[in-house]
């Protein structure tokens, strides 16, 4: 089942747009619809900002829930990616409360992690350190920003508004971090 809305959106946006509209209605379909195409981009975020798999899988859960519930009040602005994220940020940020946790994704948890996303126990091995190792050696904005494109599949403009950050500061963190992994691990890496 598709969604489309009548105002002019790009594709994809109209098609959420279309989703929220139909949740606001009681569509538990239009919520299936709606966690298939975003669930990447909620759970990469909540990964991002709690460093914690299973708390990321928690917000990743309530987000949609709140989406669902806060769909009759959701007002169309042509960036409904931005509201889901919003959310979920907001929902993060709420678990991690006045405590900062910094510590990265144990073994167990990027095991689990990497063998969801259809990698052999061999690749999962091999890149976990790896992985750790590339995000260890980043700023958390630097973390933010690579993995709100590179996972998330945020725009750069989306991923500044988002982490309310100048678009130039983004795209500047993103090619750091890059260079940063790159003149650490070798030219062929990303």
């Amino acid at each position: 089942m598709i969604f489309l809305s009548a105002v002019s959106l790009p594709p994809e946006n109209s098609v959420l747009d279309g989703c929220i509209s139909e949740m606001a209605k009681g569509s538990a379909q239009a919520l299936d619809a709606l966690y298939e195409r975003t669930r990447t981009a909620v759970f990469g975020l909540s990964l991002s900002l709690l460093k914690n798999f299973h708390d990321a899988e928690d917000v990743m859960q309530d987000a949609f829930v709140a989406v669902y519930v806060n769909a009759p009040a959701y007002v169309s602005e042509g960036k409904p990616l931005a509201w889901i994220l919003t959310i979920t940020r907001n929902l993060c940020y709420k678990k991690l409360g006045a405590a900062k946790r910094s510590e990265y994704l144990d073994g167990e948890e990027a095991e689990r992690f990497f063998s969801e996303h259809a990698m052999s126990p061999g690749e999962i091995a091999e890149n976990r350190f790896f992985i750790e190792e590339c995000l260890n050696h980043l700023s958390a904005e630097e973390r933010d920003v690579l993995i709100l494109h590179a996972v998330a599949g945020m725009k750069f403009r989306e991923a500044a508004r988002f982490m309310e950050i100048p678009l130039s500061s983004a795209l500047s963190k993103y090619h750091r971090a890059i260079k940063k992994i790159r003149s650490r691990y070798g030219s062929n890496v990303l």
